[in-house]
């Protein structure tokens, strides 16, 4: 298979399929015809092709997909003007600290919100798929390790963690704020 007709299949396949490809499906796809390498430099080129359009590849944390371009999601709400589900303050609180602080147990998190974490906000966390349990403390009690995942940041648009903005923690603050 020469690489004009890789680039071809790799693109149609990113373009349809609903969900993030890594380079080994990709390779598996393509029959294992294809170095790792000849991949990604097909994924370079293909990124490459689309620049300067309503639509670019990306490669997220769970793998490489299309996504439209930011300042298009504005026509793309006009298409599907369903509202994505709002989250509460305390979620998206709890929600942040665990990006930033994990792996982090319940009892750690309410130590930094100074409040009880209901288990609510974290089976709501665990139902959009931003948040799993990784492990448990070897405390007494063996608290779950919540950590979030590659959907969080694929849905984020990031490839890794250390994309996440720098901020700093402040306890008191978040506490004055409830």
């Amino acid at each position: 298979m020469d690489q004009i007709q890789a680039i071809k299949i790799i693109e149609t396949v990113l373009l349809t399929s609903q969900e993030a490809l890594r380079v080994p499906q990709i390779k598996k796809i393509l029959n294992d015809e294809l170095s790792s390498a000849v991949i990604l430099q097909c994924l370079h080129e293909i990124t490459l092709a689309w620049q300067g359009r309503g639509i670019q590849l990306l490669e997220l944390a769970n793998g490489w997909r299309f996504r439209a371009q930011p300042e298009m999601q504005v026509y793309l709400n006009r298409l599907n003007p369903e509202k994505p589900p709002r989250y509460s303050r305390a979620v998206m609180e709890t929600l942040a600290i665990i990006a930033y602080k994990q792996p982090i147990t319940r009892g750690e998190i309410e130590e930094i919100r100074g409040v009880v974490v209901s288990s609510q906000i974290i089976q709501t966390l665990k139902e959009r798929g931003w948040l799993e349990v990784i492990g448990h403390k070897e405390v007494p009690g063996r608290p779950e390790l919540l950590a979030t995942n590659a959907a969080f940041l694929a849905d984020l648009g990031l490839k890794q963690l250390s994309e996440l903005p720098a901020v700093a923690f402040d306890a008191e603050i978040l506490r004055q704020q409830d």
